[in-house]
């Protein structure tokens, strides 16, 4: 039997505010932020109570309390009890790839709507203790007797209360992903003046979007936060000049700062996707169609370019599309990192690179900038793990819609390696 492949609509999205790490936030968690965003989905599709194929969703830096996250948010969120939530992580590109995953089985019939999600918190990090007291405390919660929980603390050190704190090392490298994207723009002569340009028009393009009302339904309210409060409007190139290099403070060649890259952020956001036909039923608007994906991995350990994946990525998706950049009219490229940015685009036009790692006989080219993060990205809003790859989707969504474009690319570069790319159609 010859199955028909669905097109995957794309409804709309929805988020919480984001805001850099403690400030608005500090009382939040992944399960209420992420439960904010999806109720916000909800009510603005008079989803409540509503039975939904899928909730996919899942969090970067997680708790134990996290367990079953999806789910629990769902339930929270007002969706019918009789909608399962799946919780996966794919690093910063979790919630691009829980759409592109809802979106297979929404083509093959498997289910007739999805919501793709993430939420990260870096204010409610998870804080634990060394082995020792690990075992100590397991130990105590068996012990039954007086003596024997007197007995779990021979040989005890108060070193042991030493708290370990999330880190955002590669366990293979030991490096940092700033330190990471330092070696990068070392390799590929990136200028520290380059990327604070980008930087710099990231926030004006992401300001001036606000001005125009371009997210007045997108933002669902939450512990008080009506606007991300990272985006600045009044920044200039002589501000960014004042910044000190971020990670490599030492030799002098440091062109990573606190303006260049992406602060430590939290919130939420969620995407509803669904069949043509589920979307009618319900009256829902059809902004655009999710028509193709593609996840990459390289040798970063090998010295291959931590944030590098995703210039594989495009390459393999343009190449089943039969497509190359100039069929497409939106770019949005998930700013980790100024330098990362500059680094990809670099790549892309550089004749070895394409060559050698993407397989290509010509180069895919260059880019041009009027077309990239047309309403800014991460560099201003901020980039709340998780939570990047569904804002990504429903901005770009919107834009093809309001703008009448075509096709857009979207690439999320992610620790360990890894990057996501998907291609988005109006038609």
């Amino acid at each position: 039997m010859v199955q028909t492949l669905r097109k995957v609509a794309i409804v709309g999205s929805a988020r919480i505010p984001f805001c850099r790490s403690h400030t608005g936030y500090v009382d939040q968690s992944n399960l209420s932020m992420l439960a904010t965003a999806i109720g916000g989905l909800a009510e603005k599709y008079d989803l409540k109570g509503q039975r939904i194929g899928e909730v996919m969703a899942g969090a970067v830096i997680s708790h134990s309390k996290d367990f079953n996250l999806a789910r629990e948010a769902l339930l929270d969120a007002g969706l019918s009890p009789q909608t399962p939530g799946t919780t996966m992580q794919i690093a910063c590109g979790t919630s691009l790839q829980a759409a592109l995953t809802l979106g297979a089985k929404i083509a093959t019939g498997e289910i007739d709507s999805g919501i793709a999600a993430g939420a990260d918190t870096v204010s409610d990090s998870p804080v634990v203790f060394g082995p020792k007291m690990q075992k100590r405390m397991i130990a105590l919660s068996r012990a039954r007797t007086t003596g024997e929980k007197l007995g779990v603390f021979k040989g005890f050190s108060f070193g042991e209360l030493t708290p370990i704190a999330p880190s955002t090392q590669e366990s293979r490298t030991e490096l940092s992903m700033g330190q990471h994207c330092e070696l990068m723009a070392r390799e590929w002569d990136i200028s520290r003046e380059a990327q604070d340009g980008l930087a710099l028009k990231s926030h004006h393009n992401a300001a001036a979007a606000y001005d125009e009302g371009f997210h007045d339904d997108l933002l669902v309210p939450c512990a008080g936060i009506v606007r991300d409060n990272n985006v600045r409007a009044d920044t200039t190139l002589d501000k960014m000049a004042s910044m000190k290099p971020a990670f490599d403070r030492k030799s002098g060649k440091g062109t990573l700062t606190a303006a260049n890259s992406t602060p430590l952020t939290d919130g939420a956001a969620a995407v509803l996707l669904a069949s043509e036909d589920w979307a009618r039923e319900r009256g829902l608007p059809v902004l655009a169609y999710l028509t193709m994906g593609a996840v990459s991995a390289n040798d970063f350990a090998g010295g291959e370019g931590l944030l590098m994946a995703p210039t594989i990525a495009v390459s393999d998706l343009l190449r089943r599309a039969g497509l190359g950049f100039d069929d497409i009219d939106l770019f949005e490229l998930h700013e980790a990192f100024a330098a990362q940015v500059l680094c990809t685009l670099k790549a892309w036009e550089d004749p070895a690179y394409n060559r050698d790692v993407l397989g290509r006989d010509t180069p895919l080219g260059s880019i041009p900038a009027d077309k990239i993060n047309v309403v800014g990205s991460s560099l201003a809003y901020g980039h709340p793990f998780a939570a990047t790859g569904a804002r990504i989707l429903g901005v770009t969504a919107k834009l093809l819609n309001q703008r009448e474009k075509n096709r857009a690319l979207i690439s999320v570069c992610t620790a360990g390696g890894m990057g996501v790319a998907a291609l988005v159609e109006r038609e």
